[in-house]
């Protein structure tokens, strides 16, 4: 076993929505530092798969609908019997829904929650009774937004369920940090990614954005592997319920 604190050597990490953007990015990071990966969502995440084997990781891919937590026992048995373990498990699938919140539907609110807070909690709680079982420990880290700082506009329950990603951390951090499980958050801020292209085309925002960002860029994917990764390893032993923004460091202004 290497003697690097940020190695994942010998590791295995259950990422979700890993198939472009973030995820990608992050998921491919992991397998960089040595993980194996099991990869869950509801599209085939066929470019991430080459990525990663690449690498000479592996990639076992689930397909599941994270709109319910109806399956996430199934998924964890999965990921173990592909792998051998669960180690690692990056909660990052998440939905937006745009709309004023005076005409916001019930619908609209639910289908954000499920996926961005329901899931990720019930997930977490399934890998972490495996870890728990097993009397290994691991690392949790779950995907928060700017919004689990800042209000943002016609978006309500996106900024409900990552303000709600953000205290889930601390609490389940203060619960399970006394099994060797440190639970974890990162923020990302402007992202390069096929969500965020709209924006990106929008000339008079993409300079709005761009002028606020001390970096002075958008961010890509890769950004993320840095803070994914230590979050992933022995690096971190000792760091517990933090929300880490990643944001050419928008926040500050």
């Amino acid at each position: 076993m290497s003697q690097n604190p940020f190695s994942l050597e010998g590791k295995c990490a259950l990422v979700t929505g890993a198939n472009t953007g973030l995820g990608q990015g992050m998921a491919v990071a992991l397998a960089e530092a040595g993980a194996d990966l099991a990869l869950v969502g509801r599209s085939q995440p066929d470019d991430t798969v080459r990525k990663i084997e690449a690498l000479g990781r592996k990639a076992h891919v689930i397909t599941a609908d994270l709109g319910s937590a109806d399956h996430v026992t199934e998924i964890v048995a999965d990921a173990k019997s592909a792998l051998g373990s669960v180690d690692i498990l990056v909660n990052n699938a998440g939905i937006i829904k745009r709309n004023d919140s005076i005409d916001f539907t019930p619908e609209e609110w639910d289908s954000v929650m499920n996926v961005n807070l329901r899931t990720l909690f019930f997930l977490s709680q399934a890998v972490a009774r495996d870890m728990i079982a097993g009397q290994r420990g691991g690392k949790i880290i779950n995907i928060a937004s700017m919004l689990s700082f800042q209000g943002g506009i016609r978006v309500p329950s996106y900024t409900a369920s990552k303000s709600g990603v953000a205290g889930l951390t601390k609490i389940l951090a203060n619960e399970w940090a006394k099994h060797g499980i440190n639970v974890n958050a990162i923020a990302p801020g402007y992202f390069a990614t096929n969500n965020t292209a709209a924006l990106q085309a929008d000339e008079t925002r993409n300079r709005e954005i761009l002028g606020r960002i001390p970096s002075g860029r958008w961010g890509d994917p890769s950004d993320l592997g840095g803070a994914v990764v230590f979050l992933s390893s022995r690096a971190s032993d000792y760091v517990q319920g933090i929300t880490l923004p990643v944001d050419g460091g928008w926040l500050a202004r």
